[in-house]
């Protein structure tokens, strides 16, 4: 869908992915989370990830997106959370702007729900791993089939095959990428229902207020096929999880 619509559906939403405030916190205690730990969160939305665990453990960084709707969201989370002096957000294109760090500097590199940025889960990767430092922690938010789903699917989801692969297929394109899974917290039908459903009402709010919008049509037909999809096809068979990764650490040989 274009951002345009992206934005109007997650009008409501503090965290734009299917992720519960319960899960973020938890996914923050996974990270080993410390003060004066740096993040670059790359296509970073409203910015609450980032501000969130500023607040409560002492994490500095950058988040990058190309929204400037939700550029706003995060710089306004940020001053009512209290850590402008913590982080910063920068508008720009989230691959442009990570592949002009200078440095491994970061502790804690972050994705979330956003691959697209680098064409998929290991071109998304490849981009993220040049700015991490050499002990920190690679964060993916990641689709991933839970069964294989029915060809009519893919169309409906507005997905390809071969996009997303199962969990299993995820853990190869991990390890074809050269970094090792070490944690993961993933939805459930419940927080993909937030996610979702919340999204139908902010379009029709929408759509109600502004009769005139010269996109009306395409936003109703966006609206249609989103209800469809997910109860005829995402709730059964499309997961969402957040994957916890790091470089493989050398292990002693034994004897």
């Amino acid at each position: 869908m274009s951002l345009r619509f992206h934005e109007i559906a997650e009008g409501r939403h503090r965290i734009l992915n299917p992720i519960t405030d319960a899960k973020l916190d938890l996914l923050g205690e996974v990270a080993r989370l410390r003060p004066g730990m740096r993040q670059l969160d790359l296509a970073s939305g409203k910015g609450e990830m980032l501000c969130r665990w500023a607040a409560a453990h002492g994490v500095e960084g950058v988040g990058v997106d190309i929204s400037h709707v939700f550029h706003a969201a995060a710089v306004a989370r940020a001053a009512e959370l209290g850590v402008e002096d913590k982080v910063r957000f920068e508008r720009a294109e989230a691959a442009h702007y990570a592949a002009g760090v200078k440095g491994a500097d970061y502790d804690l590199v972050s994705c979330i729900g956003a691959t697209w940025i680098g064409g998929g889960l290991t071109g998304t990767l490849d981009l993220m791993l040049p700015a991490l430092a050499e002990d920190g922690t690679l964060l993916v938010g990641e689709p991933y089939w839970i069964d294989e789903p029915p060809p009519e699917a893919y169309e409906a989801l507005g997905t390809e095959q071969g996009e997303f692969a199962s969990l299993g297929g995820t853990l190869e394109r991990f390890e074809s990428c050269g970094v090792e899974l070490v944690e993961m917290v993933l939805a459930d039908g419940d927080s993909w229902d937030r996610y979702m459903a919340s999204q139908w009402w902010s379009l029709t709010d929408h759509l109600a207020a502004e009769p005139a919008d010269p996109e009306a049509g395409e936003i109703q037909e966006f609206l249609d096929r989103a209800r469809s999809s997910h109860l005829m096809y995402g709730r059964r068979y499309l997961g969402w999880g957040v994957f916890v990764l790091r470089r493989p650490k050398r292990r002693p040989s034994g004897r």
